[in-house]
């Protein structure tokens, strides 16, 4: 009992040291979606409470990562982009990779590669400092997060079932994003709400 009562303490002595707001803002699929604002690559101010009411994707991105390249070299990135905006979805590139790793970017940069690679989003976040990035724990890049129009997040993982860096591997392959925002869209359960998301780490800050 003495063993036990000392572990209890050990226990509450540790979460003691965790902020509530940390616990509470911990990104989990089912739960509202942590809160955040950033800039993006035209200086523009974001924030998930100005969405409320409209899906929102979350796209975390790397141009050097092979796995992101596959997915705009092709033109599938720039597809769903331009499909689900069209429909009213909220597209929010993020970059969390920091100064000197890489895929970071300066903001003219990344405007540039924005028009290179016709790409779509609704606006490329800015995140060197890697805040978002840890609020939702990415990990890779791609890694992705839709949120409801009442702020919950409703997935999260990768963007389909085929976890390479092949372009041919996207035709035929099931993806998650356009499943889950056709199934929530139509008031239907999200069939997989979670998945493992591939791709090259997330460039924090060390």
């Amino acid at each position: 009992m003495r063993l036990r009562s000392q572990f209890a303490t050990f226990a509450a002595a540790l979460l003691s040291l965790i902020p509530v707001a940390a616990i509470a803002q911990s990104a989990r699929v089912n739960a509202p979606a942590p809160a955040f604002s950033a800039t993006d690559s035209h200086e523009k101010s974001h924030s998930l409470d100005q969405y409320r009411g409209k899906y929102v994707v979350l796209e975390w991105h790397n141009q050097g990562c092979p796995f992101t390249r596959k997915h705009y070299e092709s033109g599938n990135m720039q597809n769903l982009q331009k499909e689900w905006t069209g429909k009213g979805v909220v597209w929010l590139t993020v970059i969390s990779s920091a100064p000197g790793h890489e895929g970071y970017v300066t903001p003219g940069q990344e405007n540039d590669y924005l028009a290179k690679m016709h790409a779509a989003p609704t606006a490329a976040l800015l995140d060197p400092e890697g805040k978002i990035g840890r609020l939702y724990n990415a990990k890779t890049t791609p890694d992705m997060f839709i949120i409801d129009p009442q702020g919950k997040l409703i997935y999260t993982g990768a963007i389909d079932n085929r976890p390479t860096t092949d372009t041919g591997d996207i035709q035929g392959a099931d993806n998650y994003i356009s499943d889950a925002l056709t199934a929530a869209m139509a008031g239907k359960p999200v069939a997989m709400p979670y998945t493992r998301a591939y791709g090259c780490s997330v460039k924090y800050r060390d």
